[in-house]
């Protein structure tokens, strides 16, 4: 059959007539070509297709349209879809906390070298993240990353960020050495889960000192650390970044010899173009926005 008598048919039934057909056709064609045509559509096909006047389809012609009309009909999504194909995209992965005060800043710039690039931002915590990247739903990720980067993944190295205890204003404490007399701390504590590489540094300038001190609360975000301890949950760990750990009820104590985390980047195989832009114009942020914390490494 005819490809493009087909389509002339897809009209037809579905506006119930050559007439109304005409209409809706999205090109210049006049009511006797399109008859003409169909005559000959049915003519291949046997026999007729619809009855003319009242319009109605034939068992034949039901058939027929059943088997063309999603493919006609899906054809002005398709191109759609291909056309934002053919944009690039970017898929970012970070904290709440980063895709809200730093990725805005960035993504302005790497827009002026990709004006049409297609953004989606998801946020979640290190080990998330990770696996995000692994299962191909991210393309980058910005959070702690390790001294070696995870098995499949690449990384890059922004900046050192210092660890901080975080205690209720209405807690005596001044000073975190004076928990580590206790060997054994009773406090509640507040920190990201386990897994991430802030609790492990934590965990093991403990073991440093010879003190014990096993996690109560688990928050999903560094800003959850600062509120539970705001909220008088217990004593929290987080990182010494402005925005995440001010509250009017909460004191920042320094922890003096413990590991700071690392601030990275992390992502899968050859990045794309719009990758190595983010990566480049992330790192240049960051330089310029903590200028102390600051490492000096090269993309790999």
């Amino acid at each position: 059959m005819n490809v493009h008598h087909l389509e002339l048919f897809y009209y037809v039934a579905k506006h119930g007539g050559i007439s109304a057909a005409v209409r809706h056709i999205p090109y210049g064609i006049q009511q006797p070509a399109v008859s003409g045509q169909m005559r000959a559509l049915e003519e291949n096909a046997g026999g007729p297709l619809f009855v003319r006047s009242p319009f109605r389809l034939t068992p034949a012609g039901e058939k027929l349209f059943a088997h063309v009309q999603p493919f006609f009909a899906g054809l002005d999504a398709l191109a759609a879809e291909l056309r934002d194909g053919s944009k690039p995209e970017l898929r970012i992965g970070a904290s709440e906390l980063v895709l809200r005060d730093h990725v805005p800043t960035v993504m302005q710039r790497v827009r002026a070298r990709h004006p049409k690039l297609r953004l989606t931002m998801r946020s979640g915590y290190q080990t998330q993240l990770e696996a995000w990247l692994r299962d191909g739903l991210i393309d980058l990720a910005i959070g702690p990353v390790d001294a070696r980067a995870p098995a499949r993944l690449r990384q890059l190295r922004l900046a050192w960020v210092p660890l901080v205890l975080l205690v209720h204003r209405q807690w005596p404490l001044k000073d975190a050495r004076d928990l580590w007399a206790q060997k054994q701390v009773r406090e509640p504590l507040v920190g990201l889960p386990a897994t991430t590489t802030v609790m492990k540094n934590f965990q093991r300038g403990l073991k440093r000192l010879g003190v014990q001190w096993p996690q109560a609360v688990e928050a999903t975000s560094i800003e959850l650390v600062t509120c539970y301890v705001a909220n008088g949950e217990g004593h929290g760990v987080n990182l010494a970044i402005p925005g995440a750990i001010e509250h009017r009820d909460v004191r920042v104590l320094p922890l003096e010899g413990f590991d700071p985390m690392t601030m990275g980047l992390l992502w899968r195989g050859e990045p794309s173009e719009p990758v190595r832009s983010a990566v480049a114009e992330i790192q240049r942020y960051s330089r310029a926005t903590w200028p102390d914390w600051a490492i000096a490494e090269e993309v790999p």
